[in-house]
């Protein structure tokens, strides 16, 4: 680490936090730089959409206090972070991407995610941009604009945590947490060259967040690195009885564990589905891993395709149930294409809901079964690069296709069943891709030790964008 990096807003959050507990830097400049990046840059890259400049100073000189005080730093001391704006943040509405939502009651305590993140120092700077209410791949949001993505600001992000994934890549702030329920961690840390960890459904709580799919969303981290991602995943574990998903399990910290290597562990790419509707850029990205890890074996998802369309109707249906109310009263106030969506959903028989929740539990213990065999499966992140804003269709291999339906094509089979997945950029020139890391329920730990070795060959980088 170099002072530079700390005064100019790239230190990594260990980095910082290290600086804030040994002296070198206070919690007070630490955000001071995280603010002044913010003003600057913002205006081009569209990331935030609230600013809690007032509440992060006086949080930031509370850290101080403390540590003068003599009192222990917390793990992510003086680390400025920022929220998807589907988290409740105190005295704030929370937007969840919409107009509608504008209208809400300021919340009147933050969200689970972000009191524990507080607790080990760090400091919540603001409220990110994404899609309407997760409804999303692009990051393009119609009612506050789109989130722009650092390494091509004519480039979407990804969604639906665009802002999430604008704002770490840019270097406004080190960790920014996102939710995922289709893929909107993944495809966001894709697009922008991040790595993001989407955990086991159930694994962190979600209480007093806004929902999209109740019964498959998940809440995470975005960070430049897989310290920094174990870091705040560390802080964030544990049970919480707000999120009855989130129920008693063990917590084990998974910081000192990513130096173990690869020794003995059984690693398989992905083949069938994920083999298909890929760009060369995502087809090199897989090589590369597997290249870097020595793998030679392959398996097969049963019926992912079939996974991805049972994950479709299930996300339509819940989401709707959600927001019929609003769709009744409000219609006009829903970016259309969301709202399309969602009355599509309501129309779904129930038939076809019951049909698809079956094929889930099937699809689940099949998929289960690889990992008695296996204990890490890689699968590209996206089928390509970060398309241009606005960009409607792709063509792949003589077929036009629509963008927004096909950004997710590898992501929604495996957040349909819960698993964890840590998603590793590689920096491809001009613009990053994503490959994914899956481990089995519950072994966080194990795809973070993969992200870490690929990080350390130095295969897994997260570039710096040039402009910024």
């Amino acid at each position: 680490m170099t002072d530079s990096n700390l005064r100019n807003g790239w230190a990594s959050a260990g980095e910082i936090a290290a600086a804030v507990a040994a002296g070198r830097l206070t919690a007070r400049q630490a955000i001071e730089t995280a603010l002044g990046r913010i003003a600057a840059h913002n205006g081009v890259l569209n990331a935030f959409t609230d600013v809690v400049a007032e509440r992060a100073l006086a949080r930031a000189d509370a850290v101080d206090a403390a540590l003068a005080r003599g009192e222990a730093a917390g793990p992510l001391a003086g680390v400025p972070f920022a929220v998807k704006n589907l988290f409740d943040v105190q005295a704030l509405p929370t937007r969840a991407g919409s107009k509608i939502n504008r209208d809400r009651v300021p919340a009147p305590r933050d969200a689970t995610l972000i009191e524990r993140l507080e607790a080990a120092g760090a400091v919540l700077v603001g409220a990110l941009n994404m899609g309407e209410y997760a409804y999303d791949f692009t990051g393009e949001n119609i009612h506050d604009g789109p989130s722009r993505n650092p390494h091509d600001p004519t480039r979407m992000t990804g969604g639906s945590s665009g802002g999430s994934g604008g704002a770490v890549a840019g270097g406004l702030v080190p960790l920014s947490l996102g939710s995922d329920t289709n893929g909107s961690i993944r495809v966001p840390s894709s697009f922008c060259g991040l790595f993001g960890l989407k955990p086991t459904y159930g694994r962190l709580s979600r209480a007093r967040s806004f929902p999209f799919v109740s019964s498959f969303d998940h809440l995470g981290p975005l960070t430049r690195s897989t310290r920094d991602l174990a870091l705040a995943y560390d802080a964030m574990q544990g049970a919480d009885a707000d999120d009855p998903a989130c129920a008693a399990t063990s917590v084990e910290p998974v910081t000192a564990q990513l130096a173990r290597g690869l020794d003995g562990l059984r690693i398989a790419v992905a083949g069938g589905h994920f083999r298909t509707a890929l760009f060369p850029e995502a087809i090199e990205a897989v090589a590369r891993v597997t290249r870097a890890l020595g793998v030679t074996r392959e398996v097969e998802l049963p019926e992912a395709a079939r996974a991805r369309a049972a994950a479709y109707v299930i996300s339509t249906v819940e989401g709707a149930s959600l927001h019929l109310d609003r769709l009744r009263h409000r219609p006009a106030d829903f970016d259309p294409a969301v709202r399309d969506r969602l009355i599509a959903g309501a129309l779904v028989p129930g038939p076809f809901v019951e049909r698809a929740q079956k094929f889930r539990r099937w699809y689940r213990d099949q998929v289960l079964a690889l990992f008695r065999d296996v204990d890490v499966i890689i699968a590209p992140a996206t089928p390509c690069v970060a398309p241009q804003l606005g960009q409607v269709n792709f063509v792949l291999d003589g077929v036009e296709l629509p963008v927004r339906a096909n950004i997710g094509i590898h992501t929604q089979p495996i957040s349909f069943i819960g698993l964890p997945v840590v998603a590793v950029p590689l920096p491809l020139s001009p613009l990053p891709i994503g490959v994914q890391i899956i481990a089995a329920p519950w072994r966080e730990d194990i795809a973070l030790r993969v992200a870490h070795a690929l990080e350390q060959q130095g295969v897994a980088v997260a570039p710096r964008p040039a402009q910024f």
